[in-house]
C-alpha cells in the first residue's frame, strides 16, 4: 500500500512538473513576443509611434492658436504640404528639367485619348503610375505594358500622372528646412532608400524569398496579389527581382544611412532649389540620381518629389536609432516647423481658419478610402 501510494504521487509529480513546464514556456513566449514589439518600434503603427509625443504636437496648436498651425510653413503648397497636396502644383514650382517627363490623367478619361497623350509625351514603357493626390506609396505602380496600363485606368477614380520612369541607380530622401529670415539652409537628414526586393539563389521560388525576407514576409498577402504569375517560380542564381518600386518604410524599403555625406555642397545644391522654388521652407525631396557625388555637383539627377510638413524626418527608420533617439530626432523638426509658421504667421501667412481645415481633412480621408480600395482592387 505504501508503495503504491509513492508511486501515485510520483506519477502526479511527473504530471504537475510537465504542466508547469508547459506554462512556462507559453509565459517565456509571451513575454518574448511582447519584447520584440517593443524593441521593434520601427515596426508599430504610426498612430502608436507618435501618441508618446502628441501632447508636443497639441501644445504648438495652443501656442500658436490654430488647430492648423502647420498651414503657412510652405505658403504656395496646398496645407503646407501636410496632407492632400497636388503633385502637379509642386511640380509647376520647379524648372521641368529637375523632375522627370509627366502628364496628369482624369479618371474616365477616353483610353484612346490616353494612349494619343503618351505617345507625344515621348514616354516610353515601362513608366510609372501614381494618383495625383497620394499616400504611403498606395497605387503606385510600374506599367510595362498597355494592357497594364488599360487595367491601371479603367480601376482608377481619381486623377493620376504618368511619369517617366527614372533610370538613374540611386534613389536618396533629403529633409531640408531653412528658416524663412535665412537664405541658406540645412540639411537634416540624407537617406539612400533601397525598395523592396529580393535575390533569386537558383533554388528557391519567389514566395519561398519573399518567406525568408525579413519585411517581406510581413507583407505576404501584398505579394502575392502583386506578383502571383511568378509566386512559384524558381528564380536563377543573381537575378534581383522588385516586389515594389515604392521605396517608402511603409512599403518595406530598406533605408541606409549618408549622414556622413551631408556638406555645404550638399546644402548649397537644396538652397538653389529650394530658394527657386520659393516660400519652401520645410519637407524633404525623394530623388533618382547617379552618385552622392554627381548629386552634390548638381548633375545626373531627377526629384520624384518633394513634401512639404507632412513628409517624415525618416532617417531614424533602420539607422541605429533607439526609440528615444527618434522621439528627439522628431521633436528637433517639430520645433523648427512651429518657428517658421510663427514666424510666416508673423508676416500676414495666417493658418487655415478651422472650418477651413476641416473640411479638406475630412475630403483628404474620403479620397484616400477611395484610393485604398483601388489599390486592392487593381493587385
Amino acid at each position: 500500500m505504501l508503495q503504491y501510494t509513492m508511486k501515485l504521487f510520483s506519477e502526479t509529480d511527473a504530471v504537475t512538473r510537465c504542466i508547469v513546464h508547459s506554462l512556462l514556456l507559453n509565459i517565456f513566449a509571451a513575454v518574448r513576443n511582447i519584447v520584440e514589439r517593443i524593441t521593434k518600434w520601427e515596426a508599430w503603427p504610426f498612430k502608436l509611434l507618435y501618441a508618446p509625443i502628441a501632447p508636443v504636437w497639441v501644445w504648438y496648436m495652443i501656442r500658436s492658436g490654430s488647430v492648423w498651425f502647420f498651414t503657412p510653413s510652405n505658403p504656395k503648397i496646398t496645407f503646407g504640404g501636410m496632407d492632400g497636396e497636388p503633385k502637379k502644383e509642386m511640380y509647376d514650382l520647379l524648372p521641368k528639367h529637375l523632375y522627370p517627363a509627366t502628364f496628369n490623367v482624369m479618371p474616365g478619361e477616353d483610353f484612346d485619348h490616353v494612349l494619343e497623350r503618351l505617345r507625344q509625351s515621348g514616354i516610353r514603357y515601362p513608366f510609372v503610375a501614381k494618383p495625383e493626390v497620394g499616400c504611403q506609396g498606395i497605387l503606385f505602380r510600374k506599367i510595362d505594358t498597355e494592357e497594364e496600363l488599360r487595367n491601371y485606368h479603367a480601376n482608377l477614380p481619381v486623377e493620376y500622372i504618368v511619369q517617366e520612369l527614372v533610370s538613374y541607380p540611386m534613389e536618396v530622401s533629403v529633409f531640408y528646412i531653412r528658416h524663412p529670415k535665412e537664405q541658406k539652409g540645412t540639411v537634416t537628414g540624407f537617406l539612400h532608400k533601397i525598395p523592396l526586393q529580393v535575390t533569386g539563389n537558383g533554388k528557391d521560388t519567389l514566395e519561398q524569398l519573399v518567406l525568408k525576407h525579413p519585411k517581406g514576409q510581413k507583407r505576404m498577402g501584398e505579394m502575392h496579389s502583386k506578383h502571383k504569375e511568378r509566386w512559384n517560380e524558381i528564380l536563377p542564381a543573381g537575378e534581383k527581382y522588385m516586389l515594389s518600386y515604392a521605396a517608402n518604410h511603409n512599403r518595406g524599403a530598406h533605408f541606409v544611412d549618408l549622414r556622413e555625406h551631408i556638406d555645404d555642397k550638399l546644402v548649397r545644391i537644396f538652397d538653389e532649389i529650394s530658394l527657386g522654388i520659393d516660400d519652401f521652407f520645410y519637407g524633404r525631396y525623394d530623388i533618382m540620381c547617379s552618385s552622392v557625388e554627381d548629386l552634390k555637383n548638381g548633375r545626373h539627377f531627377s526629384i520624384l518629389e518633394y513634401n512639404g510638413c507632412g513628409a517624415e524626418p525618416n532617417h531614424f527608420y533602420d539607422t541605429g536609432y533607439t526609440l528615444i533617439g527618434a522621439y528627439k530626432e522628431i521633436l528637433k523638426h517639430w520645433k523648427a516647423l512651429y518657428r517658421i509658421c510663427a514666424y510666416n504667421s508673423r508676416q500676414g501667412i495666417k493658418p487655415w481658419p478651422f472650418m477651413k481645415g476641416k473640411k479638406f481633412m475630412d475630403g483628404i480621408k474620403a479620397h484616400f478610402k477611395v484610393i485604398r480600395e483601388a489599390d486592392a482592387k487593381i493587385g
